[in-house]
């Protein structure tokens, strides 16, 4: 297989140009040419460049890249595969998919032949280049393993899972920053009520959210751990701790991720369409 330098991003939506957006401060597009793919290219006029071309024509894309991400709607993708078959190359093309609910077995399917392909999981973060990726591979695409990965290595952090725990991986990594927003947002809230103003809260928030983030990263700790150094005898952490946990913060969020989950695995059903 030769040297993979193009990509093709179709469906470039939210998630397609945040992968856009963090490959190119990344500057791993410097040396290669880029094609974002959209029904409606309006909105994405302003992306073109020199190494960046804007086209609503899927065929011409591809036939113009090595990689191939898929970022359409989970019920598109099957019509958008079969669409493409007469130009998709099976030892010319990868097919990375960053959809919800479809596996790499009917992505084959779709796509008619043995195509190396890629399931990958990333989160809007990947546009400052501060993503969790997770990804799952089919045997075909053992080769190229590295060279994937490369490119979402380059906007945050990678982990190779398999297949079956990609659906988790959605919500806790995906659905995930969402979760994280509604937590900031409420101590944001909550830093008002007691005085702060709007703009003080949402700084004081979102570097005391990062800070905690960073120690569990840099020293590898558990999390109670770095509680237990918070937290004094009959101290105020303690007693806000314990008066969220009665009120079932913990309880709450780990609902809230089964029930992501749920709906995930019904969406597999060809009856059901995300909202």
């Amino acid at each position: 297989m030769k040297k993979l330098k193009n990509i093709a991003i179709l469906g470039a939506g939210n998630l397609g140009l945040a992968i856009a957006d963090g490959l190119q401060r990344a500057g791993f597009l410097a040396d290669r040419k880029l094609f974002l793919t959209r029904r409606n290219t309006r909105s994405i006029e302003s992306w073109k460049s020199d190494n960046v071309e804007v086209t609503s024509d899927n065929k011409y894309a591809v036939a113009g890249a090595d990689i191939v991400l898929l970022c359409v709607q989970p019920h598109q993708i099957e019509h958008l595969l079969k669409e493409l078959r007469p130009v998709l190359d099976s030892d010319r093309h990868i097919l990375v998919s960053v959809i919800t609910a479809v596996g790499i077995e009917q992505l084959s399917s779709y796509a008619g032949g043995p195509f190396p392909i890629i399931r990958a999981m990333p989160n809007t973060a990947i546009s400052v280049r501060e993503s969790m990726t997770c990804m799952a591979h089919n045997g075909v695409a053992e080769s190229v393993q590295t060279e994937v990965e490369n490119i979402f290595a380059c906007v945050g952090k990678t982990l190779w899972i398999e297949e079956p725990l990609m659906q988790a991986a959605t919500v806790v990594c995906a659905s995930g920053i969402a979760f994280w927003m509604r937590f900031i947002r409420a101590t944001m809230q909550g830093g008002v009520q007691l005085g702060f103003d709007a703009h003080d809260a949402k700084e004081i928030a979102v570097q005391t959210c990062l800070g905690a983030a960073s120690l569990l990263n840099g020293t590898g700790k558990h999390p109670e751990e770095e509680i237990d150094r918070v937290t004094t005898p009959m101290g105020c952490t303690i007693v806000g701790l314990n008066e969220m946990e009665h009120n079932g913060l913990s309880s709450a969020l780990i609902k809230g991720l089964a029930t992501s989950f749920e709906r995930i695995n019904q969406m597999k059903k060809p009856d059901n369409e995300p909202v």
